[in-house]
Parts: structure tokens; C-alpha cells; sequence
């Protein structure tokens, strides 16, 4: 088969669905399945989704996928994973069931782990090591949880009878053949920097801070680059393919956005919001809040990282004024709720439904609208919904702006990319606030892409990143236009508006 005629697969494993796409040479999209699978809240703060019925969602939409375009496993060079990012799963090595639901990224339940930690040593406790402070956002606590919460489970643990991994992991070993055919147990850097376990400088399991938290090393998956074949489909409609991309899905983002050089920077709006600052091979430690993570690995080549910011709640929350409250129908109708009236009204919604993450880290933080009136109508909650989102990545730039200063330079441009972005009354409103241009590029679904990019250059299929660059192209750039003072205003509010949610949550927390 000519060359010409090839394609690269990649699954993305989000929060809310997954997805397969096909890409061609030139980065394009060929096809695409996508399913939804269930958000299962068993109370508050808890956040679960069924491994079962996503791995059963993966191999459905790889079929689709295929079926759509007429292809089959001969037209697919290499298969790429991205993934939520932090999602934890724990299952039977022998059978590949999982021991409990995975615990989803948002969740807060292992709140008490990480203050039985902090209580020696403080929040920052393990950070010169992993990069991370500790919160309930990362993967390790997690692991520990499940492994203290299922009867036996850690027992089971210690001897080798179950695996842990995060969701790339999971798809990564049914892929390969799970328990019948001695699955692969692997995961890449950028996914293993999220769980607090890896040591950024060497690339593995730190065995002290493991300890500490309480997971064993025999159920963690070994550690690789993110550009690499991992193994080979088996069984399925792609047998035989190589995988051979991982990353999680924030850097995937970055790396299709072809930010490849230190100082370059995306913004996803998606479930959350996150952006990325590539620091290059220079791991740069915040002072304002941000995350220090590894943005991508090459093979052989020396580890990339990147400063991020986390926010935990901002396409959701339009999906929760849709779901919980009624309030519209479809999620694009928020932006005709919010053009019925010329600004918020006064009106301000923190949506600090799981805490509040950077650069704030207060997990006693909870969601509140502010400023209500008897003027305030449904317009005004759907703008102040919106601009929520903008207010939050502003605070994430600002911290960036003073850590990108010691990294070489100020941001002149924000990349976006996501769901989100779409939204033109949003992304003009972001342009405004943070008072640089945000750029939008024509290939939107970077998050696929990148895992995708990750996948064909360790095939061959794609030669050099110089591709990747050459293949970015932008769609549409927005640039502030707001008054200045008006914008400061704005801000000011927003500030006083966070501070109105902090100290929320007492005792009364598990």
C-alpha cells in the first residue's frame, strides 16, 4: 500500500466521551466516532465513571471510526492514546476487572489523605520532587484510596494480583490484550508527572514519596516516552497495528498546537481549563501557583517541560447549567442567553465546584454567583457563566506572565483550542481581559492530533516535528479592544468575587 494512502488513529479518552479520530499527512481529519459514557456522582464531591463502559466506548467508536471511511487495520500506520489526565483505575491483572469505579480527576474524596500528608511538611511537601502540591487534582492519593477503600484490595496490591494506572494505562493494556493476552503496563511521562509519584529529574517512580502515600511500586506501570511503540493491537478490527503515541491530553494539546518551543503557550477550554508554557528541557519551579509537568518526550531525546495552569471547572459548567438546572437546552445556546443583554449586570459566577485550582489551591473554595440584583435576569447568569471562564484564565496568565519572566519572556499570544472556542463572544471577551491576542488555529481537535503526531513520528510516518509546525495554520485571531480601566474594573470584581468562596468547607468534609 502507497504511502499516500496511510492514516494515524488516535483515541482520546476524555471526561465526558471518548473519541477515535483518523488523521492524514497533513494533519487533517478524515473521520471521527465519538460516545459519551456516564458522570456517576455517588455524593458530593465524588466524581466516578465505569472503566468497563469506556473500554467497551473505545472499541465501538475505533470501529466506527474505521466503518466511517471505509478503512481497515491496513490503512492505519500507528495508533495514538490521549486521555483525561489523573483519572485512576485499579483492576485484577488476571481478569482485567476493575476493584471499583475509576475515580475522575475532579474528585475531592481523598481531601483527608492530602492533609494527613500536609500535616508534615505543609502543601508543598513533595514538590521539588514531583512538580506538584499536594491536592486531591493527582492521581497517587487516589490509587492509595482504592486500595484502602475495597476489602483486600491492599493485600492484593502486595502481592501482585492488581494493577493501577491512569485511563492512557487502561486503554494501553486492553488494547494489547488485556489479561488473556499479557497486556501491556505502561504509561508515558506527561501522565505519570500527574499522579505526584514521579521524580520530574529522573523519569520513574520515586520509591520515598510512593511510601509516604501509600502505594505500591508492583501495581504502578513502567514509565516511557511519549513517542515510542509500546506494543501491538491485539485482538480486534486493528491487529496488529503498533501503538506507538501516549500523552495526556492537555500536553497532546500543546504538542498538535505545535508549541515546541520554549515560551510558546495553548489555552484549552474544554471540561476545564489548562494552559501550557514550554520551558524546554529547563524545569522551572512556580512561585505563583502553577504546576511544574513534563510536556513531551521524544524516544531517546531529553524530556520537555512546561509550567500549567489547572482549571477545574469551565465547559462543565455550562453542561451543568444545562443538566442540573435546566437552564438551556443545547450548550451553544449559552452564548445567545448571553448576547440578549449588553454586559453582566453586576453579576459574577465562581464556579469553585471542586475547589478552586491554580493558581489559588483552595480546596475549601465552593461555587457561588455573586452580585444579584433585582435587575439580574437569565442573560446576566449566562454571560457571568461564560465570562467565568475568562476571569480564570486571566488569574492563570497573570501567574504565568511573572513565572514565564524568569523562563525567558513574556507571552505575546495565547493559543487556544477546545470546545470552547467556538464560542466567539467568549473568545472575544478572553482578549479583552487577558489584553493580548488569542489565536485560534484551523485544525481544532489538537488534542487527538498531538497523540496522533506522537504516534506517527515513531512510525516514520511524519519525519520531524518540523511537520507538525508546517501543518499549524491559524483560523481566526481576536484583539483587545476593551478600555483598559474597564477591563481593571472587571478584574477587580472578580477578585472580590473569589474571595466571597474561600473558607466554605468546614470539618464536615470525609
Amino acid at each position: 500500500m502507497s504511502a499516500a494512502t496511510t492514516y494515524v488513529l488516535a483515541i482520546d479518552q476524555g471526561t465526558t466521551s471518548t473519541r477515535a479520530m483518523v488523521f492524514d499527512r497533513d494533519g487533517a481529519v478524515v473521520a471521527t466516532d465519538q460516545i459519551e459514557h456516564e458522570q456517576i456522582f455517588p455524593r458530593a464531591g465524588w466524581v466516578e465513571h465505569d472503566a468497563l463502559e469506556i473500554w467497551g466506548n473505545t472499541r465501538r467508536v475505533i470501529g466506527g471510526a474505521l466503518g466511517k471511511a471505509n478503512l481497515n487495520s491496513g490503512h492505519i500506520e500507528a495508533v495514538g492514546i490521549t486521555n483525561q489526565r489523573e483519572t485512576t483505575v485499579v483492576w485484577e491483572k488476571a481478569t482485567g476487572q476493575p476493584i471499583h469505579h475509576a475515580v475522575v480527576w475532579q474528585d475531592t474524596r481523598t481531601q483527608g489523605i492530602v492533609d494527613e500528608l500536609a500535616a508534615d511538611g505543609g502543601l508543598d511537601r513533595f514538590k521539588e520532587v514531583c512538580g506538584l502540591p499536594l491536592a486531591t487534582y493527582f492521581a497517587g492519593p487516589k490509587i492509595a484510596w482504592i486500595l484502602d477503600h475495597v476489602e483486600g484490595a491492599r493485600e492484593r496490591a502486595e502481592a501482585g494480583e492488581l494493577l493501577a494506572g491512569t485511563m492512557d494505562t487502561w486503554v494501553l493494556w486492553n488494547l494489547t490484550g488485556g489479561g488473556e493476552n499479557d497486556g501491556v503496563h505502561v504509561t508515558d511521562v506527561t501522565n505519570a508527572s500527574r499522579t505526584m509519584l514521579m521524580d520530574l529529574r529522573t523519569l520513574q517512580w520515586d520509591e520515598a514519596i510512593c511510601e509516604a502515600i501509600g502505594v505500591p511500586l508492583q501495581v504502578l506501570p513502567e514509565i516511557r516516552s511519549s513517542s515510542e511503540v509500546y506494543g501491538q493491537c491485539k485482538p480486534g478490527v486493528l491487529n496488529g497495528t503498533p501503538i506507538a503515541g501516549i500523552l495526556g491530553d492537555q500536553q497532546s494539546a500543546t504538542f498538535g498546537q505545535a508549541c515546541l518551543t520554549p515560551g510558546t503557550a495553548k489555552n484549552t477550554y474544554g471540561t476545564g481549563n489548562f494552559m501550557l508554557l514550554n520551558t524546554g528541557t529547563e524545569i522551572v519551579t512556580s512561585d505563583n501557583g502553577l504546576l511544574t509537568t513534563v510536556c513531551y518526550q521524544l524516544g531517546d531525546e531529553p524530556a520537555v517541560y512546561a509550567l500549567e495552569g489547572s482549571i477545574a471547572v469551565t465547559g462543565s459548567l455550562i453542561q451543568w447549567l444545562r443538566d442540573n438546572l435546566g437552564f438551556i437546552r443545547e450548550a451553544p445556546e449559552v452564548e445567545q442567553l448571553a448576547g440578549t443583554v449588553e454586559d453582566n449586570g453586576g453579576v459574577y459566577f465562581v464556579p469553585a465546584f471542586s475547589g478552586l485550582f491554580a493558581p489559588h489551591w483552595r480546596p475549601d473554595a465552593r461555587g457561588a454567583i455573586l452580585g444579584l440584583t433585582r435587575f439580574a435576569n437569565k442573560g446576566h447568569i449566562a454571560r457571568a457563566a461564560l465570562e467565568s471562564t475568562a476571569y480564570q484564565t486571566r488569574d492563570v496568565l497573570d501567574a504565568m506572565q511573572e513565572d514565564a519572566e524568569r523562563a525567558g519572556g513574556r507571552l505575546t499570544e495565547l493559543k487556544v483550542d477546545g470546545g470552547m472556542v467556538a464560542n466567539e463572544t467568549l473568545m472575544q471577551f478572553q482578549a479583552d481581559i487577558l489584553g493580548v491576542d488569542v489565536v485560534r488555529p484551523k485544525i481544532a481537535e489538537t488534542t487527538a492530533l498531538g497523540a496522533a503526531y506522537a504516534a506517527g513520528l515513531a512510525v516514520g510516518y511524519w519525519e520531524s516535528t518540523d511537520e507538525i509546525v508546517d501543518n499549524w495554520t491559524e483560523d481566526e485571531r481576536w484583539s483587545p479592544s476593551m478600555d483598559e480601566a474597564e477591563v481593571e474594573r472587571l478584574h477587580r470584581n472578580w477578585t472580590k468575587a473569589i474571595s466571597k468562596t474561600l473558607d466554605w468547607v468546614d470539618e464536615d468534609v470525609d
